[in-house]
C-alpha cells in the first residue's frame, strides 16, 4: 500500500517497509488492532477517520498481510472483525519505537495524553522498542502492555495473532 508511488521492489529494505507501514492511517489502524479494538465501527469511532479512509487502510492491512479478516455473530448477522497475524504482530517493535520517540521528544497536549510500552513480565515502562530496559526480557505482543491514558487507568495487554485459520468473508 504505497503512499504516493510504488516502493514496494525498491532495493532498501526500508523503503519497502514503508510502502507498507508509513502511512500513519495505517499505523494507526494497527494501533487499534493491538488495543483489541478490530471491529470496523469502533476503530472508525476512535480514529475519528472517513469508512473510505479506513477501508482502504484495513484493504491494504489485510492484502499485505498484517490483517485478516474473522467472522462473528452481531445478533443475528455475521459481521467481520480485523485481527492481527503474524506478520503483523511482528510490526510491534515498529509501533513502540513511534510510541517511545514521541514520548521522549514531542510535547503532549494534556497529562493525559501519554502512552507508556509495560513489560507485562516484570510490570516496568521501557524505554526500548524490543527488549525491557527493566529486566532485559524481548518483548512481544504476549508480554507488552500499552498504558494509553486517554484509554484508561491501567495498562493493556495487547492483542496477538490469531492462529491461521484462513480469512472470513
Amino acid at each position: 500500500m504505497a503512499l504516493r508511488s510504488d516502493w514496494s521492489r525498491r532495493n532498501c529494505s526500508m523503503a519497502r517497509g514503508l510502502d507498507i507501514l508509513g502511512d500513519p492511517w495505517s499505523i494507526l489502524v494497527l494501533r487499534e488492532v493491538f488495543f483489541g479494538n478490530g471491529r470496523f465501527d469502533a476503530m472508525k469511532a476512535r480514529l475519528e477517520v472517513a469508512d473510505s479512509v479506513l477501508t482502504k487502510r484495513l484493504a491494504g492491512l489485510v492484502e499485505s498481510g498484517l490483517l485478516t479478516k474473522r467472522a462473528y455473530d452481531d445478533g443475528g448477522r455475521t459481521r467481520s472483525e480485523y485481527v492481527l497475524t503474524p506478520k503483523g504482530e511482528d510490526a510491534l517493535p515498529v509501533l513502540n519505537a513511534v510510541t517511545i520517540w514521541a514520548e521522549k521528544h514531542l510535547p503532549a497536549p494534556s497529562e493525559q495524553a501519554h502512552m507508556y510500552v509495560i513489560h507485562s513480565g516484570c510490570g516496568q515502562r521501557t524505554s526500548s522498542a524490543d527488549t525491557c530496559t527493566g529486566c532485559g526480557e524481548r518483548l512481544t505482543a504476549a508480554n507488552t502492555s500499552w498504558h494509553s491514558q486517554t484509554r484508561t487507568k491501567a495498562p493493556v495487554a495487547l492483542a496477538t495473532a490469531t492462529p491461521s485459520t484462513g480469512a472470513a468473508a
